[in-house]
């Protein structure tokens, strides 16, 4: 089955060229590195290491999320990925255990797979107490208003192809990890979570690391969650 990464970024200058590194070798076809509008040179250290680089001037981890999709998609049919998986450029997630992300779909027992940091180990410092208690909610909201059983909103996930087009993504911000999994829910496609690790980013998170990010998080998240009820 053909595979191809999605890893939007935002002046991940300092950490990209070690996340594509650590993407196991063979195992995928294409890396698309979108760099959201950053000052920094995300985009030529990417091309450098060896990824496809798109540029999405228009800010929101949705919107790089929506353009790698729609050049994935672009591809005819035929040569179109079976599973796509997004990846965060921080390096706070370990692309080496991808292959066990997308194990679940190459055994034909899930659509969509999270990677948990909930259900894995969490290096001290890489979440702030802010992040696991809004993860706690959202996932017990999920659970409680769509029937849906997450630990996390993990930026580490992979889906099938033909499902992440019948999901209909429309989130340009905060809410998309959200969104495709209570989508996901509300189409009763196979959803599971797989535990993997997490460590600190490199550099400075631009939701976490501020008030006005914590907040705007926050906020998008849950409007998302009650706006599909």
């Amino acid at each position: 089955m053909l595979i191809d990464v999605i890893i939007p970024a935002f002046n991940e200058e300092q950490s990209i060229a070690q996340v594509l590194r650590e993407i196991p070798a063979g195992l995928v076809r294409e890396v698309i590195v979108v760099d959201n509008n950053s000052s920094d040179r995300t985009g030529e250290v990417a091309r450098a290491a060896g990824a496809t680089v798109l540029r999405e001037t228009r800010p929101g981890y949705g919107h790089a999320c929506l353009a790698g999709m729609a050049h994935a998609f672009a591809r005819p049919l035929p040569e179109q990925a079976d599973i796509i998986v997004f990846l965060d450029g921080d390096h706070s997630d370990y692309p080496e255990e991808m292959p066990l992300l997308v194990a679940p779909i190459l055994r034909g027992e899930a659509d969509m797979v999270i990677g948990s940091r909930a259900l894995g180990e969490r290096e001290a410092g890489s979440m702030m107490p802010q992040q696991i208690f809004g993860n706690w909610l959202a996932t017990t909201l999920l659970r409680r208003l769509y029937g849906a059983h997450f630990t996390d909103l993990g930026p580490f996930r992979a889906i099938r192809r033909e499902a992440l087009q019948r999901i209909g993504m429309a989130d340009t911000t905060y809410g998309w990890t959200v969104e495709m999994q209570l989508k996901a829910a509300k189409l009763r496609l196979r959803n599971t979570e797989v535990p993997v690790r997490y460590r600190r980013r490199i550099g400075t998170s631009k939701v976490s690391g501020t008030v006005r990010g914590t907040l705007g998080a926050g906020y998008k998240i849950l409007w998302t969650i009650f706006r599909y009820l």
